[in-house]
């Protein structure tokens, strides 16, 4: 195949130069054009970002007009990674850095020549702030290029943080202590960060870390960073991350943050949907400590006494129209700092460890005793591990071990086990297993092979079932591919995991075309031809569709993302299931044993998130084993001010089956008011017709500062049964709830 290089040819000649190219593949064959895009490569970039030691205080008001701030080396150049892979940002940035023995400070000026039209629709802490314009900061502590912290803001002053684990696990759910004042002119924004370093993990000295800074505009859908702008590449491909130098004696301490708390909770009688009382009602007040030490450089332990989580929010009810159980996040605090450690597996389908194991019996809180973790790194040892002790019914002590050593640029080896005891188990049940992962750049594009084995045995098992999957992944911008095979053995069952589905056989992949024409509106195509989920019995072949026990095969043949940030996808699937037994499918639905193969066809569209209504819906028509559903889905948000916004969303479905009519109808609603960055209110409302009940979740936060927090938080449910005589929104329903509960909790941050 001939290759034809545009090089060297000026922007302004491109529409010519294509259409010379055009020319001569009609009078030579050519199949293929190269237009590169022009732009300075990373290699011709400054790499390092000075940081200069603090001699006076500063005030962090966000003005950047402290003297110190003028002396600060300055970076300058963001190269757009959207749309224009390349070129320059349409705006400038300038980045500075100084610092003081404990603290890191970050200046970031935004110039904007359209001040007005700058996007600011958030507050909260922990807001999607990708709506929004915003600036990030990427902190690679230990200059491994294996992990980072992110630091977010928006023109608001609002806080998003992250953690960065591994290749591309992304922990949102983490919460650091650092802070961050903004200000807005005539010419743009300005966002001054302190990070503590006792937030950081480093290696003695903290000499030079990994940073990296990425600005987002989002009238504009402009992506710009100072390093690794390549599409390829990203914020979190850290092989092409810069430098943060003269650090000097930057240091963590060997200090102790201590987290006591007090919390009051009132409950009222719980109801049957009849209204008859069953009791549980009472006050009750509480105390415990959660404390974080800083072991050494670049290791933590967390210590937890009789723990609670009132304040986390609800889970999203889920209407399963399946026969396969239901994955539920992890929400609560003190099990997700570095949680990524503890990965094993697959997400949402074999997991070694699944920490809603632990204090949590069908979704239903059990008192934590006590807990422990310690995480971080040991030269290239990557190590964690986590114990505690629950109570009130379920005495259980819970341990899960995870290392992993570092091997070439990206790549690790690991190993996990976790182990069970206590007077429920007869014995222990533990689970044990290794992996690898082995990230690749080969001729500028990713590839990822991977592997995890990983083996269970209970106290009353006299075998050692296995669970096993290869994989190889191609994240990359032009094709977006991934094939993985899986075995599970049907008596896999980790005690501290999460299995979907045991006793199979099983492959995933998917292969995405998404070219760019940069025109008609559109940024780029996504096809996908195809996307598959295909599962075979342990004695079955996944080469032999008549052993398949299900599969999902969808082809999508217009996927498109708009410049405007709307995207639209058409997609049409293809079913089967294999139910040996019967199963309900709904309340007073059931499908029985057979094989069933059905067609689906749906359209996706979500608008830009730039506007304050976005709106995303979906409508799906097709088969449903042997009849019929029509399903539709419809969200909206409405942002207003930065400080309210409203969210609802619907989804129902119309079934027929043979035998029965049904349709399943979810919905709920969110209210928020960010009084500033510090203090907010949410409400959460959820309603389904299968469980025939409504739940309500409002929660008022206020934190004086960072890692001071008071919160109230009321939860409640009420029946909505026709038949039921005390049926919400009748008034007399407020006399006879499901279950309700007012809690007051506070928590004071005391560093030694």
């Amino acid at each position: 195949m001939e290759v034809v290089t545009l090089s060297g040819v000026p922007l302004r000649s491109r529409w010519w130069a294509l259409l010379a190219v055009v020319a001569h593949a009609a009078a030579s064959g050519t199949l293929w054009a190269q237009i590169p895009t022009p732009g300075p490569p990373s290699t011709m970039l400054p790499s390092t970002a000075l940081a200069v030691r603090l001699v006076e205080e500063i005030r962090l008001d966000g003005r950047l007009d402290d003297s110190a701030w003028s002396t600060a080396d300055s970076v300058t150049e963001l190269i757009q990674r959207e749309p224009r892979e390349g070129m320059p940002s349409t705006e400038r940035t300038v980045i500075r850095v100084l610092r003081t023995r404990t603290d890191v400070f970050v200046g970031v000026r935004a110039d904007d020549r359209s001040p007005a039209l700058i996007r600011a629709s958030q507050l909260r802490r922990d807001a999607d702030l990708t709506v929004d314009d915003y600036v990030t900061l990427l902190l690679d502590s230990f200059h491994d290029r294996r992990g980072a912290f992110l630091f977010r803001t928006n023109p608001n002053g609002a806080m998003w943080d992250a953690q960065l684990e591994g290749f591309d696990d992304l922990n949102e759910n983490w919460n650091g202590i650092w802070d961050v004042a903004v200000s807005r002119d005539s010419t743009g924004w300005t966002a001054e960060f302190r990070i503590p370093f006792r937030t950081l993990r480093f290696h003695g000295g903290g000499a030079t870390l990994g940073f990296n800074v990425e600005r987002f505009i989002r009238r504009k859908n402009e992506e710009a960073l100072w390093r690794s702008f390549r599409r390829t590449q990203g914020l979190l491909q850290l092989t092409e991350e810069g430098e943060l130098a003269e650090l000097g004696s930057a240091s963590r301490g060997h200090g102790l943050d201590l987290y006591p708390y007090a919390l009051a909770r009132g409950n009222t009688d719980d109801h049957d949907p009849s209204g008859a009382s069953l009791g549980g009602g009472g006050a009750s007040v509480k105390a415990g400590l959660d404390a974080k030490l800083v072991v050494s450089p670049t290791l933590t332990a967390d210590l937890t006494v009789n723990t609670d989580f009132a304040q986390v929010e609800a889970d999203s009810q889920v209407i399963n129209l399946t026969r396969f159980p239901v994955f539920f996040p992890e929400k609560r605090e003190f099990f997700l700092e570095s949680s990524g450690i503890f990965d094993f597996g697959t997400a949402e389908r074999v997991q070694v460890f699944y920490s809603r194991r632990i204090g949590l019996r069908d979704n239903v809180p059990v008192p934590i005793l006590a807990g422990a973790r310690l995480y971080g790194k040991a030269g290239p040892w990557a190590l964690g591990v986590l114990d505690a002790r629950t109570g009130s019914g379920d005495e259980m002590n819970n341990l899960a071990v995870r290392v992993k050593h570092d091997l070439f640029d990206r790549s690790s080896v690991g190993a996990v086990a976790t182990l069970r005891t206590g007077p429920g188990v007869s014995g222990a049940d533990w689970t044990a297993g290794v992996d690898g992962q082995f990230p690749l750049i080969v001729r500028a594009q990713n590839v990822v092979p991977a592997f995890w084995i990983a083996g269970t045995h209970a106290a009353d098992q006299g075998e050692t079932p296995l669970a096993w999957r290869l994989s190889t992944d191609l994240p990359n911008d032009l094709f977006d591919n991934f094939i993985s095979l899986y075995r599970i053995d049907a008596g896999f069952s980790p005690a501290l995991g999460f299995v979907r589905r045991a006793g199979i056989w099983e492959t995933t992949g998917h292969v995405d075309f998404m070219p760019r024409p940069h025109r008609l509106g559109i940024r780029q195509f996504d096809f996908e031809v195809p996307d598959w989920d295909i599962i075979a019995g342990e004695g079955g072949s996944l080469l032999r569709p008549a052993s398949w026990e299900t599969a999902q095969i969808e082809i999508r043949p217009l996927g498109a993302t708009f410049e405007s940030g709307a995207s639209l996808a058409l997609n049409l699937q293809r079913f089967l299931d294999a139910p040996a037994d019967s199963f309900e499918v709904f309340r007073g639905a059931s499908v029985a044993p057979g094989r069933y193969w059905w067609t689906r066809g749906e359209v996706q569209f979500t608008s830009s998130p730039a506007h304050a209504l976005s709106l995303s819906s979906l409508l799906g028509v097709g088969g449903f084993y042997d009849g019929t559903n029509v399903e539709a889905t419809l969200g909206a948000t409405w942002r207003h001010g930065g400080h309210l916004s409203l969210g609802a969303e619907v989804a129902a479905s119309a079934v027929r089956l043979p035998l029965s009519r049904f349709h399943p109808v979810q919905a709920s609603a969110r209210a928020e008011y960010a009084f500033n960055t510090r203090t907010s209110f949410q409400g959460f409302a959820q309603v389904n017709n299968e469980d025939q009940r409504i739940d309500f979740n409002l929660r008022f936060h206020w934190s004086r500062v960072v890692g001071d927090d008071l919160y109230v938080v009321w939860n409640s449910g009420f029946t909505t049964d026709p038949a039921a005589p005390h049926r919400f929104p009748n008034p007399r329903a407020l006399g006879h709830p499901l279950n309700s509960a007012l809690i007051i909790k506070g928590v004071h941050r005391m560093a030694l």
